[in-house]
């Protein structure tokens, strides 16, 4: 049967059966591993996007298909306007969701970008929608997963889907985490201002998905070439769920490792020369704007004394059952998008109104940039590839190759405002919400965003003026900023908006590092020491405040329960760990205890400050008052104080329960794992996901590599939860790389697609 041909502003998308003059356009073979990791092997790229396409939709079909229904803006009209969907790091109602994407999205600048980046970014998207497109066709209306047969949102999709997709990704650090404050802002007056607004300042320095990553160079790693730790911390549900991959065009590119939904190859993983990984950046990449009303016109503000009429856009929300679709009018302006955040003082009132300026928004430029970094053959060509695109939209690149060179690149696409502007355009309410984001004065011209030369964006911070270090011993990230990547070389400060120098670090930031200079006193590293770190699950605030906790419980009859408990707990989160569920619960109280540290901060010693070496009555008091309440906890869950973590912290997979070992990174660890209650325990809801350890031998790639979740979140799958199980038992996939390594580990036979 032939396919219609789908054009999308220019992208054209042909696909047609046997006979037709273009029956080999897409042409594909995949050839599916141990742990289901499919191999897909191509002349060019679009063949790489349909193996891709093809293969992720075998896998993950429920769950891409609703994303895609969710950027659409239909999820009210599948699932109800009450309803909820996961947006960014927030729940809101499907309306929300709706507004924003039909509000945000502008499929014709998002059409000319992606016609700009390059032409194997372009031709992987086609080749993508074709294969999944494919899957679709071949397994027919009774072929799709039960969790989704029949469901009116999964139908074929055109590459207008894949560019939404693609910018939900871009702005998940920044504008849409704003979500309801767009969808819900009014001009004063009307029926919808006076209505309640739930709408919040996000926490953005506080973000469930983070990381760890770390590359070692000549320096540092066994045989002199360079070593690659990859542990992002990301959901282990949902679109932002990682999959394994590995793409190979002969003489083009030869990549291994993860995307999430929709990446057509790996944008976090490695190839022959060199290994990368990405942690979430403490930049910001959007500013807020405080703006001067017309006194005569709250959809006006002044700009240099002069009125500017906001722009007006009105969304129409299709509903189910036949009823009225719900519209709204939004309204922008120069500076941003309009927003209302009652929380923040941000209110739109008759005198002010406020904005967000996103750095993201429109940003095709990702997908090129990732096509440079996973065809690179050192990390001077991946530091090029993020400096000239600044594509890269939010994360950190930390790479290594096989020359024993490494490098952090905290460059993004962040907004062109220096420590001067930020001060001088500052307004009295900017110093109130500094801590979460930048607002600047909207009255005046010269506090928008600086323009310098080189930027494949107007208004875009220049990879000059951003972080960068590239070294021969070791570089790394636990998603503090850019300041220290080298605990031995802290980098000067630069403007706030990179995110704050010279100030505390994260416990996990600074138990990385602290590990890292044990480890590198002794030894150089190897994969098994590597390993060792990472899975080695202490608790750096168990050491600091342990030692207290133990003087403070002695001669204490009313805290001998849980002092026993603590007193034979190993402070760390392994699965045979008894009584780590009571220290976790005791340190959500004690961390926010004001006066916790007697030593305090120093810039000079930020590893080892602030920390307790004496404590007071007072202090001692709230340690103790505490303990009582976690033991209280505890007990009241029904589960026992000297539990091991493993009986508490599991996954479910199917009838089996698998522990899982890792903690809160808020305790002070690296393998990271933060839960939600679940029957008799907790479960993981964001952590440790693709972990990778990569070095190079003479002939190539040597990689360990476990995917925490597995491969796929169907459970009729085969793929639900065998790697699940090996991360319980801390165990490794030697990652096939090779032809004959790929063979070697073959499940099943090759798959040869083609139309």
């Amino acid at each position: 049967m032939r396919m219609m041909l789908l054009v999308a502003g220019g992208i054209a998308i042909a696909g047609a059966g046997a006979g037709s003059a273009q029956a080999k356009r897409y042409d594909a073979t995949i050839v599916r591993t141990e742990h289901g990791i499919p191999h897909v092997t191509a002349k060019d790229w679009r063949g790489i996007g349909y193996g891709v396409g093809y293969a992720y939709a075998q896998d993950n079909l429920c769950m891409i298909a609703e994303e895609f229904a969710t950027v659409a803006g239909e999820r009210s009209l599948y699932f109800g306007p009450k309803e909820s969907a996961t947006l960014g790091f927030q729940t809101v109602d499907n309306l929300t969701s709706d507004i924003f994407f039909r509000s945000a999205i502008d499929l014709a600048a998002l059409r000319r970008g992606a016609r700009n980046q390059g032409r194997p970014a372009l031709e992987v998207t086609q080749g993508y929608v074709a294969g999944y497109n494919r899957w679709l066709r071949q397994i027919g209306p009774a072929g799709v997963p039960e969790a989704c047969r029949g469901k009116p949102w999964v139908r074929p999709i055109t590459t207008d889907d894949m560019l939404r997709l693609n910018e939900k990704q871009m702005l998940l650090a920044s504008s849409l985490n704003f979500a309801p404050a767009i969808a819900n802002a009014a001009p004063p007056g009307t029926p919808r201002a006076a209505a309640l607004n739930r709408a919040v300042l996000p926490d953005l320095s506080r973000l469930e998905i983070a990381s760890n990553g770390w590359a070692f160079g000549g320096e540092t790693a066994i045989g002199g070439r360079g070593l690659v730790i990859g542990n992002p911390h990301f959901p282990w549900n949902g679109p932002s769920r990682f999959w394994e991959m590995h793409v190979t065009i002969p003489g083009v590119i030869d990549a291994a490792g993860v995307g999430i939904a929709g990446s057509p190859f790996p944008t976090l993983g490695f190839n022959h020369d060199v290994a990368w990984t990405h942690t979430v950046t403490a930049a910001r990449h959007f500013t807020l704007y405080q703006l001067t009303l017309d006194p005569g016109d709250p959809t006006s503000y002044l700009v240099d004394g002069k009125p500017e009429k906001m722009i007006a856009k009105t969304v129409r929300v299709p509903m189910p059952g036949g009823a009225a679709p719900v519209e709204r009018t939004l309204y922008s302006t120069r500076f941003g998008s309009v927003i209302v955040l009652p929380q923040a003082m941000a209110n739109w009132t008759r005198a002010m109104a406020f904005t967000v300026k996103d750095a993201n928004a429109g940003n095709q430029r990702g997908l090129g940039t990732w096509a440079r970094i996973a065809t690179a053959r050192n990390v001077g060509e991946i530091r090029a590839a993020v400096s000239e695109t600044l594509g890269i939209p939010w994360v950190n690149t930390i790479a290594a190759d096989r020359n024993g060179d490494v490098l952090h690149a905290d460059v993004t696409a962040v907004p062109n405002v220096s420590a001067a502007k930020i001060k001088a355009c500052a307004t009295p309410l900017s110093p109130v919400i500094a801590k979460s984001a930048v607002l600047l004065d909207g009255s005046r011209s010269a506090c928008a965003w600086d323009v310098a030369a080189g930027t494949p964006v107007p208004g875009l911070m220049p990879a000059r003026d951003q972080a960068v270090q590239l070294r021969r011993d070791y570089v790394a990230n636990m998603n503090d900023s850019y300041w220290i990547s080298n605990a031995g070389d802290p980098h000067a400060p630069l403007s706030p908006i990179l995110g704050e120098a010279e100030q505390p670090l994260s416990l996990r930031t600074r138990s990385g590092f602290l590990e890292t200079g044990t480890l590198l006193r002794v030894y150089k590293v190897s994969h098994a020491r590597a390993i060792a770190m990472l899975m080695g699950n202490k608790s750096y605030a168990a050491e600091l405040v342990m030692p207290s906790m133990l003087r403070i419980c002695a001669g204490r009859a009313d805290l001998k329960a849980p002092c026993d408990a603590l007193a034979g707990w190993d402070r760390r989160y392994n699965l045979n760990s008894r009584g780590a569920w009571l220290f976790d619960r005791f340190w959500t109280r004690a961390r926010t205890i004001s006066d916790l540290w007697d030593v305090k901060f120093d810039v000079r010693d930020p590893l080892n400050t602030p920390r307790i070496e004496r404590v007071s009555d007072d202090r001692a008091t709230k340690l103790a008052d505490a303990l009582k309440a976690a033991a209280d906890e505890v007990g009241k869950a029904g589960i026992a104080l000297e539990a091991a973590w493993g009986d508490v912290q599991y996954a479910q997979r199917g009838e089996a329960r698998i522990p899982i070992h890792g903690g809160d990174g808020q305790l002070g660890v690296l393998n990271v794992q933060i839960p939600v209650p679940a029957p008799g325990g907790v479960t993981p809801r964001h952590g440790s996901s693709y972990i990778q350890i990569v070095g190079f031998d003479a002939d190539g790639p040597v990689a360990d590599t476990v995917l925490t979740y597995s491969q796929s979140p169907d459970p009729a799958s085969p793929w639900y939860g065998d790697q699940t199980r090996m991360y319980s038992q801390k165990r490794w996939n030697r990652f096939p790389y090779t032809p004959a390594q790929v063979k070697a580990r073959q499940v099943g036979k090759a798959l040869r697609i083609a139309e």
